[in-house]
Parts: structure tokens; sequence; C-alpha cells
């Protein structure tokens, strides 16, 4: 059995061909060694293998009526479907530990009419008893004789009968089947009482001998929620036998029978974890691990390694529970939408990119438990990301030193070339309206499309591809001006690796496995961080942080929701909402290293609508903010760290109109360095001049700076100086 351990070192998940637990002698508590004896084999230290004062009793349960009609039956064709000539049980642990493990094919055929065995005797006697009974018998004879062998070889091993009895014990408490897929006592108290057995006395008899019950047949015994009365009185026997092997007293026994049988509950066991543990197989494939020959899943399903992840069951509870909120609160904007719209989650370490939770997909779709979906829409759905790719075109242009925060930048009707012959396409924000010449923090914040269309025209689109890929996103993006306002497809775990970035400064990519320690207890794969400086020198890297802050402190920025004394976190982050509301997303971070990212989309599976004004500041910020209220709240990643003052200076200075004065006053020039003519707007009279389909609407603004050109397809547009 392998184990996927969580980073709080809880088992996320248990895999494996078999679900077994090896286990030592000295693990297996009194209390459950007595119930097995008591059920199987009472006299399993004083025999050799074969408990020879059973035979009597074996024989009188001999089935004579059914030798006597195989012999004289007038069908003697069907003779071997008649009854068993000869008993079952009487085998000792020994002789259970050689069926199952050496002779485990042939007993799988016992019961045959294939008669296989060389010689004239076994033929005779098939003619006589049938080919099953014949089958059985010589599979007993055969049994007991390597019972008695192994018993020797145990005892030259380990030097005496005693410990070899233990050795032969712990085995078979280690190999024997107890249904639900669980091998072996340990694997068994786990599944149905979420109990350790090393935590088993003489109060848990009840539990003990129900475990113990199981052997004779799993099929059979084996206790389900539904139906227990088998499972009860099997239990309730093995009591008893325990009283009268002077294992219990008989009064411990009577109040033993009458404890209820109660379940551990395995339905929603995996649901919190299923996403984030896929990541941690797909990383277990990775060559990087080095991990030898045999494939480390392969490994891992053995039990010869077990697997140490960065996830922590505790903040993906939280993240399941606030995207359910999320989309729960959505259906009640849309109750038409009833479980059909979808979402996910990932939580990054902003340290190393460390995976702390991860949600794939809801828990309930479409009316159905979603828990086991293989389809995880935070690795394998790539969607657009609206506005949220704003942010890279900022510190593109940041690094250039094209401009910084505080440039007036110009918030006016541009277009986009289309391609073949196709008119240009004029570029209109959310609310229809043009500002004109603004601070590039306070365009961030409002999340200006004409100010994001524009600035990559000046950068070039092949400098926004480059920063993308800087910051960690890895699909490859088109090479459109609209790519700017997030018309390329990513998944949400690049995205997020793009913000934790940008929070920390730490080039790194994702990762979900910390450690992989052999079955022996030796470490063969620790993760080592290969590029984790953080880049001072990139200037850029302070100014894209500010201005996502600003995107939270500014009263008109799309996420100020999250400055709110009810939210004491200081975050960075920014809204995203695609074309016709198909996905509203939120990405943020609490700063530097030390904080965490955040990365949330909702949307339909089949691209509809999610509907007029579903944008990520309605849609999936609310679930972003519980994700980090709660988390930091339960103290799961550290104390929050506070973004550096200048930063929040910066900020206060721009709300308190410092810079509204150099706006009339300020020397501008263009992006290339030439002069041009300034106009001043403080309507929309020139601007709808131009226009025939986004007409400008005057907002209540202070007169802004700016000038016109004709592009290369003869359209006037609108620049600063």
């Amino acid at each position: 059995m392998g184990y996927i351990y969580g980073a709080d070192g809880h088992v996320l998940m248990a895999l494996g061909r078999e679900h077994r637990e090896i286990i030592q002698y000295k693990d297996i508590p009194d209390v459950l060694r007595q119930a097995i004896l008591s059920a199987e084999d009472k006299n399993f230290f004083s025999h050799s293998g074969v408990d020879y004062s059973v035979f009597p009793r074996l024989l009188s349960k001999m089935n004579v009526r059914a030798l006597t009609a195989r012999l004289t039956g007038p069908d003697r064709v069907y003779a071997s479907e008649r009854a068993d000539v000869f008993p079952q049980g009487g085998s000792t642990i020994t002789q259970q530990l050689v069926r199952g493990y050496f002779l485990q094919k042939r007993t799988s055929a016992e019961n045959s009419n294939t008669f296989q065995h060389p010689g004239i005797f076994p033929r005779l006697l098939s003619l006589v008893v049938g080919v099953p009974a014949t089958k059985q018998l010589l599979l007993k004879v055969e049994v007991m004789r390597l019972s008695l062998w192994l018993e020797g070889e145990m005892r030259k091993r380990y030097g005496s009968k005693r410990r070899a009895k233990e050795e032969l014990f712990a085995r078979y408490a280690s190999f024997i089947y107890l249904g639900n897929g669980r091998y072996g006592f340990a694997a068994a108290a786990q599944f149905y009482f979420d109990r350790p057995i090393q935590t088993f006395t003489v109060d848990d008899a009840d539990k003990a001998a129900l475990l113990a019950g199981i052997t004779k047949s799993p099929g059979e015994y084996a206790p389900t929620v539904t139906e227990n009365q088998k499972a009860l009185r099997r239990r309730n026997q093995i009591l008893a036998l325990m009283a009268a092997n002077h294992f219990l007293t008989a009064e411990a026994a009577r109040r033993s029978q009458q404890v209820p049988i109660r379940l551990a509950l395995h339905s929603t066991e995996p649901a919190a974890v299923s996403g984030a543990v896929e990541n941690v197989l797909e990383e277990l494939k990775s060559p990087d691990l080095n991990l030898g020959a045999d494939s480390a899943t392969s490994q891992l399903l053995a039990g010869r390694i077990q697997v140490f992840s960065t996830i922590d069951d505790r903040v993906q509870q939280i993240a399941n529970a606030a995207l359910e909120t999320g989309l729960r609160a959505y259906e009640k904007r849309h109750p038409h939408s009833g479980e059909l719209v979808q979402g996910s989650v990932v939580i990054l370490r902003n340290s190393d990119s460390g995976i702390l939770a991860e949600t794939g997909g809801r828990d309930v779709y479409k009316g159905r438990d979603n828990t086991y979906s293989d389809f995880n829409r935070v690795t394998r759905s790539l969607r657009q990301t609206g506005s949220a790719m704003k942010p890279i075109v900022y510190l593109a242009a940041f690094r250039q030193g094209a401009l910084d925060l505080d440039t007036l930048v110009p918030d006016a009707p541009i277009s986009v070339a289309m391609s073949g012959d196709r008119p240009a396409k004029w570029i209109a924000n959310y609310d229809n309206q043009f500002d004109g010449m603004i601070p590039a923090r306070q365009a961030l914040a409002e999340s200006r499309n004409a100010v994001a269309v524009w600035m990559v025209q000046q950068i070039g689109i092949s400098s926004l591809l480059q920063t993308a890929k800087d910051v960690g996103i890895r699909t490859k993006l088109r090479r459109y001006d609209t790519t700017a306002l997030g018309a390329s497809e990513v998944t949400l775990l690049e995205l997020a690796n793009a913000y934790r970035f940008m929070a920390s400064g730490i080039h790194v990519e994702p990762h979900a496995i910390d450690s992989v320690v052999h079955s022996g207890g030796e470490t063969v794969y620790s993760y080592r961080q290969l590029c984790c400086t953080t880049t001072e020198s990139d200037g850029g890297l302070s100014m894209i942080q500010e201005g996502l802050r600003g995107v939270v402190r500014i009263p008109s920025g799309t996420a100020h929701a999250l400055d709110s004394s009810n939210f004491p976190i200081p975050v960075m982050g920014k809204t995203g909402t695609t074309n016709d509301y198909r996905d509203a997303l939120f990405v943020g971070s609490t700063f530097g290293p030390d904080g965490i990212t955040v990365a949330v989309r909702i949307g339909f599976d089949d691209d509809r609508s999610l509907g007029a004004q579903e944008t990520g500041a309605r849609a999936a910020l609310p679930v972003f903010r519980e994700i980090m209220l709660k988390t930091y709240q339960a103290h799961l990643v550290g104390a929050v760290p506070s973004f550096p003052t200048y930063m929040e200076t910066n900020i206060d200075a721009y709300l308190k109109g410092e810079f509204a004065g150099k706006q009339e006053t300020r020397s501008f020039h263009s992006l290339d360095g030439t002069k041009a003519a300034v106009n001043r707007i403080g309507d929309c009279s020139k601007v709808n001049a131009l226009l025939t389909a986004s007409p400008c609407k005057p907002r209540n603004i202070a007169p802004r700076l700016i000038y016109e050109r004709t592009d290369e397809h003869g359209l006037k547009v609108f620049e600063n100086e």
C-alpha cells in the first residue's frame, strides 16, 4: 500500500493494487491476538503447523451420505456436483497462510472438475469420491506437508518455536483478506473503524472479534452499514469463544455482545483532495524524480515508496467549502443553473510555488457526486483570462521603461487590426466610457481596456509574449493585440503561478511533491528549487506589485471590495471577466515570499454565458475573500505579510490627489520620443466625431491632455505625448 501524505502529516490518500499494511507481532494488541486465536486456531502456539487434535471432529463431520451417493448413485456423470464428502475447516493459521501464499492458484481451482494430478491412486480415488473431493483431499495433504516444512524452516531461522510462531502470526495478520479490498488487520481496522489497531484495548473486544470473524468468509461476514446481522452473529460467537478460552470474563463478553456495530464512513473521504492528488501522480511520472527502472506510480501502488506532498488538507477543506459557497451564491441569483455551473481553485505558496490546495471542480455536478471526476479544471482546462492578463501587459511596459505608475496614459478610443479584409475593431471599456489621460495606476485599477491595448501596441506583442513566458505562462499565446485583454487561453495553474511570481519575484514552477521516501526509510527524492533567486534588479516588479495593490485600495478599483474592515488582510490582485461573461476570475496574493496566491475561476463547461453583470468581482472575488480570510484566521500559512511602506505611501499620496495637479504641467513625450500636438478635451465632441460605433460618454473628470495620430491603417487613435 502506498500513501500520499499532506503537508500536515495526515494521509491524503492510500493507493494500491491491494490495500495492505504490514505489521509486526509486537504491534498486534493482545485483545486482537486473542480474538484471532479464538476464531481460527486456539492451539496455534502449541502445534507444529497441523493440529491433529481436530482430526476426530473432522472425521465425525465427513458426509457419509454424499460418499454413498457417489458410490451407488445411478447417475455417475453428475456425482461430482453433489454435496462435498469432506468437511471444510480445521485449517490452522499456518495452513491458511500456506494456502493463500504458496498454493493460491491451486486453491482457487480446487472445486473445478478439471483433473490434472498424475498417478494411478489420484485417478482411482476420483472415480470413487469425485474429482472435486479428490482435489480437496490432495490439497489438504499438500497444505499439511508444506505447513510442517514451513514451521520447521522458520524455527531454524528464528532460533525458537515461539519466535517462529510470532513471525508466522504477524505474516498471517498482514496477509489475510478482510473484505472491501483490505488485506491484513491493520488496513481493515483503519477502514472499518478509522482506528489504528495499536490503539485497541480490552474495551475494544467487540471490534477485535468483528475483525477476526471476517476471515472465515469475507463475502459473508465483512460488515456493511446497511446489513450487519451476519457479522453481528459471527462477532458474538467469537466473543463467547474468547470467554470459553479464558481471554475474557463472561461478564466482559456479554457487555461486548451488547455493543452495536458502528462503522466509519467513507463516502466523502477522498473528496477534498482528488484534484491535488492527480497533480501528485502526474509529477511522479517526471524523469526528474529518477526513481529507478520501474515507474514511480507502480512503486507507489506496490507500497515500495511513500510520497510526502505540499498539499495541506486543512487549506484544501477551506478551498472546497469556499468554492461551493460561491457557486451556491451564483445559483441563488440564477436558479435555472442549479448544479451546472463549475469552478476551480488553486492555492500556491509564494516562496516555492508549492501547491497547498487544488480544487478541479465542484463536489456535486448535474445532480451526481463528482468526487472522483478525472477532469481537473485547474490543470486541464484552457480558458481565456479576460482582464486578469492585463498586469502582465503592464509589467512588460514597466520593464521596458516605457512608463511608470504615474505616467498619464490615454483612455480613449483605439482600434486593433483584424485579419484578412475585415475592418479594424474598436475597443470599448466595460462601462463604454473613456476618461482621457489618466495615471497608469488608475487605468490598471479600473481595468481600462483601451489603455491595455494602447500599451501593447507601444511595446509590441513580442514583448508581452516574452514577459508572459518569463512569469510562468507555458501555453503558447496568440500574437494578437487582443491577447492584452485575455483573448488567449491558459490554465488556471499557469495564471496563478504568474501572479505568484509578481507577488514574490521568485522564478519556480508549481509542484505538489516535497519528498519521496523508500519503504526502508531512505529519502530517494527531495524537492530542490532550481531557480529561486529574487529578481531585485527588476524595477518593473515593484511597480506591478504596487499597481496590483492599488486595484484593491483605489476606490474605483475592481477589487476595492477587499479594502474593508471586515477583511483585514492586505492583498494585491486582479479581476478577470471574459467575453459575454463566459468566465469570471480573480487572482490575488499576499505580499512577498512569505505570502500565498489564490486563483479562482467560475464558468460553465459548455462555454455558455454566466449572465449579465457576472463579473470576476461579483462571482469569483467572494471565493478568494473567504479562502484568504479563513486560511489566515486558522494560522495555516503563517502571519499575514505587510506590503512595503513606500508602496502604501505612494498609494496614499495618489488617493490624496497629490498627482492631480501634475496632469496640467507635466512635460509629456510619446513612447517613440517624438513630440506631438496637445489637445485638451473636456467633452466627447472630438472623440465622437471619430467614431460611429462606440460613442464616448463623458464622466465627471478633470480635463485630460491627449493628442491624436493616424495609425498605419489610416485610423485616428489617441496617445499621450
